[in-house]
């Protein structure tokens, strides 16, 4: 349970503090750490009999002398949890050495207790990491997805409510980020460190939708961490293979929409499955539907407005209304951006069938 390099460093900075040489030994009694490094991996017969009783233990010159690898001084059990893990011994003469021997002991057992819950949180977290990757790699014909679920379960987390993905891409990484989204989006969002700059939380959505719980992650990023983050929204799924599909739907969103919104701070992949098809195209088959559909506008200085609107009059559903106001111009505005592209591609701009196709290209032009 004592691991040999914290060991050392207590008995060698302890030493240096108390004048006197400080070892300890694991629950064999073999000496794991030392002011004096000649005694290290040595057999410490004291301490046997001090693991057993849990009890101190002193000896005079002539008594250390009958035991094998001990010096005068005193030797004292470490604890963990009430179980002997070890014992740390101060040699000297048991009269000076005394009055370090429980102080000693108690600063040896609190950092070794520090280490071990460290080490324990450390252990969490990356079982929590493995699962998210797993999660987000998952193939039924690999993986038995109760076996996940099961994984989960041991962790804390029921996959068997609705939950979503989010994936949150961040420029400077910041351990802080953690705490900050799982305070943010409950303790039951499973939350793990995917890569230095990258973030995945899948939290459970009863009670909010997947926008408010991107938008409420970007403002606590924002106002914990004062930094600027990315957060793209999956789907939302139960058990292993819906999540797998709300992870990938994420990562389409994080990639997808920076190049759609460079500036935006929240991506939603139900705003973005448009564009989602016509990435699976391919970049060819793109290009030939923008030439042969759209190629006379987008020559034109003013085709970032002419294709603003036509993504806008589709996605208002063709309502005049509607579409100047989402486009924030006047009505007559819009009759004359409509008039034109119908002039320039021959397609009527009540054709609603043809303007679905000038919608795709405009997607695919987006992502181009």
């Amino acid at each position: 349970m004592l691991a040999g390099s914290l060991a050392q460093q207590i008995a060698r900075d302890t030493s240096d503090v108390i004048g006197y040489n400080v070892l300890i030994t694991d629950d064999a009694g073999i000496v794991i750490g030392s002011g004096d490094i000649g005694r290290l991996g040595s057999f410490h017969e004291a301490s046997v009999e001090v693991l057993r009783s849990r009890q101190a233990a002193w000896h005079t010159a002539a008594e250390a002398a009958e035991l094998r690898g001990v010096k005068p001084g005193m030797t004292l059990p470490i604890l963990i949890d009430g179980e002997a893990v070890g014992t740390v011994g101060i040699t000297g003469s048991p009269r000076q050495v005394r009055r370090f021997g429980l102080v000693v002991r108690r600063q040896t057992e609190i950092l070794l207790q520090e280490s071990l819950e460290l080490r324990s949180r450390l252990l969490r977290e990356r079982a929590l990491e493995e699962l998210v990757r797993d999660i987000g790699s998952f193939d039924p014909d690999v993986l038995d997805p109760e076996f996940l679920v099961g994984r989960a379960a041991e962790l804390g987390y029921d996959l068997t409510v609705p939950r979503t993905v989010l994936l949150v891409d961040v420029d400077e990484p910041m351990p802080e980020l953690l705490r900050t989204l799982r305070d943010a989006l409950g303790p039951k969002a499973l939350v793990a460190t995917m890569t230095s700059g990258r973030l995945a939380a899948l939290p459970v959505t009863k009670g909010r939708s997947p926008s408010q719980l991107a938008t409420a992650t970007a403002n606590a990023v924002a106002r914990r961490n004062d930094l600027r983050c990315r957060v793209a929204v999956g789907g939302t799924g139960v058990g292993a293979a819906a999540l797998h599909d709300a992870y990938a739907d994420a990562a389409d969103a994080l990639r997808l929409g920076p190049r759609i919104d460079p500036g935006g701070t929240t991506y939603l992949i139900d705003e973005l499955r448009g564009h989602q098809v016509m990435a699976a195209v391919g970049l060819r088959a793109r290009s030939r539907l923008m030439t042969s559909v759209a190629g006379s506008l987008v020559a034109q200085p003013d085709w970032p407005d002419l294709r603003r609107t036509l993504i806008a009059w589709c996605e208002s559903g063709f309502n005049l209304v509607r579409t100047a106001e989402a486009l924030h111009i006047h009505r007559n505005t819009l009759i004359y951006r409509l008039q034109k592209i119908e002039r320039l591609t021959g397609t009527p701009w009540r054709n609603h069938r043809a303007n679905l196709t000038l919608y795709l290209a405009c997607l695919a032009n987006q992502l181009d």
